[in-house]
């Protein structure tokens, strides 16, 4: 009975194993996910360029002068 069994479980556990993406298929999702990564890479890199273009360059202020004291009124 426990032939039965063991042999009844590789049957099982190789049928699973079956029923995956051939290699073909493999194949053909690693591309399409490498598609869509350079995809969304060159989207975020074009966007980081066109928001450091757009950001002027700011001049550096020139320095205030602190204010005078406010005179204080005298009752």
């Amino acid at each position: 009975m426990k032939k039965l069994f063991t042999l009844l479980f590789v049957a099982v556990a190789m049928s699973i194993v079956a029923c995956g993406p051939s290699a073909e298929e493999k194949t053909k999702m690693e591309a399409e996910a490498k598609a869509k990564m350079d995809s969304l890479f060159n989207a975020a890199s074009q966007s980081m360029t066109t928001a450091l273009d757009s950001a002027a360059p700011v001049a550096p202020a020139e320095p205030v002068a602190p204010a005078a004291p406010a005179e204080e009124a005298h009752h």
